[in-house]
């Protein structure tokens, strides 16, 4: 017998309120020890003026029950509103987004008949930092962060997550061929953090063919580790291949809280018309029962389900003539599920008793970023400038006339393609510039250049120069050595 845990339940909008109240149904049902706070996010919010989608009462509950049972919810069109998936996972700290994909052949049509993969996606950085900026008329940027503390906290989680599950294989999917210092990082991360976990098959892949791959043949794959764009994609590649994303669950696990969902959005053309699969958010509810150890809750739950597919009582989004007996709507596959309740499927796999979907994640330990001083040394600086001119080498000329005796120019470059010195006609240009400095002593060793310190006044007094020339200095980023090795890109031919 459980005690009631307090849980805060967002109803959402669109299909969200329908799929809800169907899912608490079967909770209670199932016997789920459970204390609902009940708090509303999503478009009312954001129409009262609360550019998050959520207000004040309702972070009040999620930092008593620490734990969300969440539906869909509609972002209004236009500007000025932030995703509030976004803002719940960065703020309560959800680093580790879960979510199992399972064929469920032969109860439900899918062409994967022994898909059975975990995405296991980092939640809180990469472009999902939302850092955007128009720097010209003609350019925008997209921030890409990524921190080693991030990377490892997640590489962990799902090293811990396949012991604890009994998976053998860990894939890791990245694009470090050319991303080589962000995704280079988390890759890196991957292989120092996997040399503890020797018990545990380890390969990376790049996140292109690794998807085409996970689309064509994803028995091949057990966990997959990924960075939060790449997870986000994937995460619904495979999610579709079982039949129907508005199959799938997930779980946003972090060290003070978790947040569980479906992955599907609020479906707002079909709300209100009793046809919604509440499939995602009761896989969801599965989700969270395991994370408050009602395992046994968590287990009569699922394998009800599965016995409601067994029977082809399918919903719209799944229903297949060769594998369902009868379409049915939301309050009808509810029923359905609570009416098998206590019975265990007969073809698909039944979820044992003591297996939990989302598991608490382990204490980290000491990271490895910590572990000694790193010494950062000035080399250099990128001038990011708007120039409305179309010939490279005419602003390389001025640039050369303006850098001073202690710095140098040594690139320009046109959205990553260098363009002076020794650039091409047929290159394409913007109105955005990279112009890169470095130390006036700076040569080329060998085959690479050899860079030597700069000071800060060293740099300011060439953005002085270039200012006082009615240059129009966008942004600038200074270039490091770490621990003397280089931690900025090269440009092209440098």
């Amino acid at each position: 017998m459980h005690l009631p845990v307090p849980i805060t339940v967002a109803t959402g909008d669109g299909i969200g309120p329908e799929i809800m109240t169907q899912t608490l149904r079967v909770l209670e049902a199932a016997g789920a020890a459970l204390a609902p706070e009940f708090i509303e996010v999503g478009e009312q919010m954001y129409l009262a003026g609360h550019a998050s989608g959520i207000g004040p009462e309702a972070w009040e509950s999620l930092r008593r029950t620490r734990v969300l049972l969440k539906a869909p919810i509609t972002t209004p069109l236009g500007g000025g509103y932030k995703s509030l998936n976004v803002t719940l996972r960065k703020t309560l700290g959800l680093y580790a987004n879960v979510r199992p994909c399972r064929s469920l052949h032969p109860a439900v049509a899918t062409r994967h008949l022994k898909l059975d993969v975990v995405i296991i996606r980092e939640n809180e950085e990469d472009l999902y930092a939302g850092i955007e900026h128009q720097q010209t008329p003609d350019l925008v940027q997209c921030l890409k962060l990524v921190s080693r503390s991030g990377c490892e906290k997640i590489v962990r989680y799902a090293f811990d997550y396949c012991r604890q599950h009994g998976r053998r294989k860990l894939t890791c999917m990245t694009k470090d061929n050319i991303m080589k210092l962000t995704d280079g990082l988390f890759h890196r991360v991957f292989m120092e953090i996997g040399c503890e976990y020797p018990d545990i098959a380890q390969d990376h892949q790049i996140i292109d063919i690794g998807t085409a791959r996970l689309a064509d043949t994803p028995e091949r794959y057990d966990v997959v580790v990924t960075m939060n764009l790449y997870g986000d994609i994937i995460s619904d590649v495979v999610a579709q291949l079982t039949g129907s994303v508005g199959l799938a669950g997930s779980a946003n696990i972090g060290d003070g809280g978790a947040l569980f969902e479906a992955i599907h959005g609020s479906a707002p053309d079909i709300a209100g018309q009793n046809i919604a699969n509440p499939s995602g958010l009761l896989q969801a509810a599965v989700l969270m029962l395991g994370h408050l150890g009602q395992h046994d809750v968590a287990a009569r739950l699922h394998n009800a389900w599965l016995c409601a597919l067994e029977d082809g009582l399918h919903p719209a989004d799944i229903y297949h003539p060769e594998t369902s007996q009868r379409q049915v709507s939301t309050v009808e596959f509810a029923d359905a599920v609570i009416a098998r309740l206590g019975r265990e499927p007969r073809q698909l796999a039944a979820m044992p008793v003591r297996a939990s979907a989302a598991p608490a994640p382990a204490a980290s330990p000491v990271p490895l970023y910590g572990k000694a001083p790193v010494e950062q040394q000035l080399v250099g600086v990128d001038v990011f400038l708007r120039w409305d001119g179309k010939q490279a080498d005419a602003l390389g000329r001025q640039l050369e006339t303006l850098t001073g005796h202690r710095m140098q120019l040594k690139m320009i470059t046109n959205r990553g393609v260098k363009v002076y010195p020794d650039g091409h006609p047929e290159t394409f240009c913007t109105d955005h510039w990279r112009c890169r400095f470095v130390a006036a002593d700076a040569r080329v060793s060998g085959t690479a250049l050899k860079f030597t310190p700069v000071s800060f006044l060293d740099v300011l007094a060439l953005l002085h120069r270039l200012v006082d020339f009615d240059l129009y200095i966008i942004k600038t980023e200074h270039l490091y050595l770490m621990d003397g090795q280089r931690a900025f890109s090269l440009g092209q031919g440098e």
